[in-house]
């Protein structure tokens, strides 16, 4: 039988160390071995007979998949480390927790919901509008939102050459100046809630992640985290 190979990226990332991306990233900064040799470039494919060493220790077979939903501060940064010296959402997790990574992001001024999981190939296809998953934000802005922002968002809107796919909105309350909103999207570009808001001339002044796919924030506070199936 032919031995299964795969690019080492993507077995750095079933085991659970980092993203592919991440994990390019590593290898072009010299901290990857196979066979004895420093790797030099990403363009490599292992076999389950191929010794691999990260950053000198032993690449481990790939672990159960496990996730965990994590309830995100306003004020954290979401990336392993930060050029800034910012705080970051790993620097806040419960010591006991394995390595881990996001599924997808939340900015720095954005809270609620962000997935955690030990599999970085499970991450991948989870970020990847294809599988359907929608996601809900609760949204406070600043300012009346008209039926005719409401009619236009529920259709799509083009910013800047970008296309921004139909997402639901519904007006939850108003208080004020400001309007409660329940977004939908199904596709989550960066700042894409931010972005089309202002387009609108409306401030988001808080941004509440809810749900992604079949996982709800639910009672969670802020900083809590706490482990769920693996949908």
């Amino acid at each position: 039988m032919t031995e299964k190979k795969e690019r080492i990226a993507k077995k750095m990332a079933d085991a659970g160390l980092c993203s592919r991306r991440e994990a390019e990233r590593w290898i072009l900064a010299g901290r990857v071995q196979v066979n004895g040799q420093v790797l030099k470039t990403p363009a490599c494919v292992v076999g389950d007979e191929d010794v691999v060493l990260v950053d000198n220790k032993p690449l481990a077979s790939k672990s159960k998949t496990r996730v965990w939903m994590y309830y995100k501060p306003n004020g954290l940064i979401v990336s392993a480390r930060d050029p800034q010296g910012r705080a970051t959402v790993f620097d806040h997790l419960p010591k006991d927790m394995p390595r881990v990574i996001s599924v997808g992001r939340l900015d720095l001024n954005s809270e609620g919901l962000l997935l955690l999981t030990n599999d970085g190939e499970w991450a991948r296809k989870m970020e990847l509008p294809s599988n359907g998953w929608k996601r809900t934000y609760r949204v406070r802005v600043h300012g009346v939102v008209s039926a005719e922002v409401l009619g236009r968002l529920h259709k799509g809107i083009k910013i800047d050459g970008v296309q921004y796919a139909p997402c639901v909105v519904e007006v939850e309350k108003k208080q004020s100046t400001n309007t409660w909103l329940k977004m939908t999207l199904s596709e989550g570009k960066n700042r894409e809630i931010r972005k089309m808001m202002k387009f609108f001339g409306l401030e988001v002044s808080r941004l509440i992640r809810i749900s992604y796919g079949p996982y709800q924030l639910g009672s969670l506070k802020p900083g809590q985290v706490q482990e769920a199936p693996c949908a």
